[in-house]
């Protein structure tokens, strides 16, 4: 099998990002701590979170507006104006933070551009994302590029139908089994799961019944790849 086209995530596939949200976060919680118990902070937290996805979106924008939501919520109104722009200032810094890539990413992504398109398939806030892609230096190894709102079957067959990519012979690449797992391998392509160290409660799903090839880090993709297109490699 000869490989059409190889996906990639982007978030703490190739750098960095959860570790950036848990610390901030974890000042949330020291903020609030004389108001509710950390337990209870941090529930909430998660539960406005995701409610606020259909309304907000992914990404930093979205988590500073329901850590001021919780804020006011769990403080029964008495948060005040300069604690709220405690929140605001916090955010500021998330999407000011360095990019740090993954190790390995820089020399796989090299390696496997001489031979495959690449695809950088990610989801959130569009002018997050966009200034992500530009400061890690990575932008000119892909072929295409896609931010999307939410990653479902139906965007990654839009996707792929788009750049004539056969579903068959597309390999995506995540630490995300909901994002970047389950909805490729529900329209007939190829997943790698490489976990990171962080998830976000968010994205843990059962992957029950579901086959997919995992791998410890991504310097193990090239080599991979090569077994998989020789035949070396179950079929799932």
């Amino acid at each position: 099998m000869r490989l059409a086209a190889i996906g990639f995530d982007a978030d703490d596939t190739l750098w960095h990002n959860e570790p950036i949200f848990a610390m901030t976060e974890q000042q949330f919680e020291e903020l609030l701590s004389a108001y509710c118990p950390v337990e209870e902070i941090r529930r909430r937290l998660f539960e406005i979170e995701t409610r606020n996805l259909h309304h907000f979106g992914y990404g930093v924008k979205g988590f500073v507006l329901s850590m001021i939501e919780t804020a006011i919520e769990l403080t029964g109104g008495h948060i005040t104006g300069a604690e709220i722009q405690h929140l605001i200032d916090w955010g500021r810094q998330m999407l000011e933070s360095p990019i740090e890539l993954l190790p390995h990413v820089e020399t796989v992504l090299h390696s496997l551009a001489v031979h495959y398109p690449l695809l950088l398939i990610t989801k959130g806030d569009l002018l997050d994302q966009e200034s992500k892609i530009a400061r890690s230096g990575l932008a000119d190894l892909f072929t295409h590029i896609e931010i999307v709102v939410e990653k479902t079957p139906q965007v990654y067959a839009r996707i792929l139908a788009r750049h004539h990519i056969p579903p068959e012979q597309f390999l995506m690449v995540g630490n995300s089994l909901r994002s970047d797992v389950l909805p490729v391998r529900t329209i007939g392509g190829l997943a790698v799961h490489i976990p990171y160290r962080i998830t976000w409660p968010h994205e843990v799903v059962s992957a029950e019944g579901i086959t997919y090839f995992t791998l410890d880090h991504i310097g193990e993709l090239p080599a991979f790849v090569r077994r998989l297109e020789r035949g070396e490699v179950e079929d799932l």
